[in-house]
């Protein structure tokens, strides 16, 4: 059974982390320069939540709102269920389906472990089914 652990083992361990009272401009910014869609937002060690462009998109654009004003945990997601690394994909996969999130955290002892997001779900089937088809290619040849 594939577990979030496989995911985190090949993935970076570099989380994109930002303040809860800093902007939601500087979060866009941080964003932006790391090519990425969301940030976690950290009270130093403390896992508070996430910003994603799909929060910034609902809730200060169409709202009219201005993200050099509005602090970021005025509009961050708190409200997503945290993961264990021990997880099978198949919850993660769920969980975000049903919710129609793009990222959940992964947390263990309450220490905030990684982000798992749509795309490493889907590289991680991707390569699953490579491995399959790897697999039975080489039984059928031998």
């Amino acid at each position: 059974m594939r577990t979030i652990k496989h995911i985190l083992d090949r993935k970076s361990r570099e989380l994109a982390i930002i303040e809860p009272e800093k902007t939601v401009f500087e979060a866009l910014k941080l964003m932006a320069d790391k090519n990425i869609g969301s940030v976690i937002v950290m009270d130093g060690t403390r896992y508070l939540g996430i910003l994603s462009e799909r929060n910034y998109a609902r809730q200060v654009v169409l709202l009219n709102k201005s993200s050099k004003e509005l602090a970021v945990r005025e509009i961050m997601r708190t409200d997503l269920p945290k993961l264990s690394k021990n997880d099978p994909i198949e919850k993660c996969m769920e969980i975000m389906a049903q919710l129609n999130v793009r990222y959940l955290p992964v947390v263990e002892n309450e220490t905030l472990i990684g982000l798992i997001s749509v795309k490493d779900l889907l590289d991680e089937v991707l390569l699953h089914q490579k491995d399959v088809i790897e697999n039975l290619t080489h039984y059928i040849n031998t």
